[in-house]
């Protein structure tokens, strides 16, 4: 906690970034609940969860390769102030919906606003080695993913009374923390700016900015672990995107608590992830890069196992399951993200961030599409457990892969591997 508070101290940049996530972030919540509370109270259904889900995950696929493109080519602090401001407009229509007796509207200004969203926190993730020393890049990585979580636990929490009490408040103050974030953002400087320092582009490059992203995703495959993290999230979604429409499913429908019990699963979920992400700060300064690589797989068995429980318990039992589940979450998610801000060169991590979130979305999409349609035929609790298994798998391919030798550690560009080491020895 020291160094958190350390760092928001004398980390200037940091520390208006940081501001801005608390504000965005809690706001993004009550716009969660309340598109999902609202959608299932117009339809009575729980196959529109999934539309709503589906609704977000195409548009952030497909402005996931312009995102990374962008911030690889563009000054990323003014692309981000671009999006908050976007979005800012965007969340404020949302009011209009709650009058409406179809989710129509819902689904379109869902997919505007997060089309808009892979330009922000691609972004974020990529000017954060830049406004982090290298000595504090791990604390700045676990403080911004566990702010993300507590933000997720505050914002859930909130959302479902505020929602229960009008969706057009909560709407309105989702409108309003962008455009707080945009001011933030705004107040970041570096001497040198936030474009990447790169050759002069070519006029190939300018005219085929595809060029462009095909060198991105050459870079993802010629480094065994920035493939392999992608593929952890690939096999994560396969599960998780059937595990998120669920959360509305059981909130609203098998256990009946409307917006209060959706935000309460929410909340809990975000309590785990707060436990995990400041375990996973603290247990990243003794783990060697092997027992990194052992932990994933653990965690990820206990992830599943955990949401396995979760669907198949009461209310009450339920809350506790899925904070463990979110715990294990918490836990692979700061050191993997934190093994990619140390290995991916600054000109290529727009693209890699960027595209981690496009198939991320690519296959949660797959997987809502299929527990929609599922929840039209099946039990709920059977499609969660289901959900659970795929996300278990994951640590069958990671532990094969390591096994294999396909995971060896990669070299730190621009670093002495003796300084980033946050394995062997107490640091960082």
């Amino acid at each position: 906690m020291n160094a958190f508070v350390q760092l928001l101290r004398d980390n200037r940049n940091y520390r208006y970034t940081w501001c801005g996530q608390v504000v965005s972030e809690v706001g993004d919540h009550f716009n969660n609940v309340a598109v999902f509370s609202l959608a299932v109270k117009q339809t009575h259904s729980p196959l529109v969860v999934s539309l709503v889900f589906i609704s977000r995950a195409v548009p952030a696929m497909l402005a996931g390769p312009l995102a990374g493109i962008a911030l690889d080519r563009m000054d990323r602090r003014r692309i981000m102030m671009t999006s908050d401001v976007i979005r800012a407009v965007v969340a404020a229509c949302f009011i209009f919906t709650v009058d409406q007796s179809s989710p129509s509207l819902l689904y379109l200004l869902t997919a505007v606003l997060m089309g808009a969203s892979p330009f922000f926190t691609a972004g974020r993730s990529s000017i954060l080695p830049t406004i982090a020393t290298d000595d504090e890049l791990h604390t700045a990585n676990s403080l911004t993913q566990t702010t993300a979580w507590t933000t997720l636990a505050i914002g859930a929490f909130l959302g479902g009374i505020i929602a229960a009490i009008d969706f057009k408040l909560a709407f309105a103050f989702n409108a309003l923390s962008f455009v707080v974030s945009a001011l933030c953002i705004s107040r970041l400087r570096l001497p040198g700016g936030f474009r990447v320092r790169r050759k002069s582009l070519t006029e190939v490059e300018v005219a085929r900015p595809w060029h462009v992203y095909k060198e991105g995703l050459r870079y993802i495959r010629s480094v065994p672990l920035v493939f392999g993290l992608m593929m952890v999230g690939i096999g994560w979604a396969t599960g998780g995107g059937a595990a998120q429409i669920l959360f509305s499913v059981f909130g609203e429908i098998v256990f009946q608590r409307g917006p209060a019990g959706l935000g309460a699963i929410w909340g809990c979920a975000g309590v785990g992830l707060v436990i995990g992400g400041t375990l996973a700060h603290n247990l990243s300064k003794r783990l060697s890069f092997e027992g990194y690589k052992k932990s994933i797989a653990i965690c990820y068995l206990i992830h599943g196992g955990a949401y396995v429980l979760f669907s198949q318990a009461n209310f009450a039992w339920s809350l506790l399951f899925i904070g463990l589940s979110r715990a294990a979450v918490g836990v692979s998610s700061v050191q993997n993200q934190s093994q990619l801000l140390r290995t991916v060169p600054d000109e290529f991590r727009g693209r890699v961030f960027s595209t981690n979130e496009s198939v991320q979305w690519s296959v949660m999409m797959l997987s809502m599409m299929a527990a929609g349609i599922a929840s039209e035929y099946w039990n709920p609790r059977t499609i969660g457990m289901i959900a659970g298994f795929l996300s278990s798998t994951t640590a069958i391919w990671w532990t094969w892969a390591n096994a294999t030798n396909r995971l060896p550690e990669p070299a730190r560009p621009g670093i002495d591997p003796e300084e980033v080491e946050v394995h062997s020895e107490p640091a960082a």
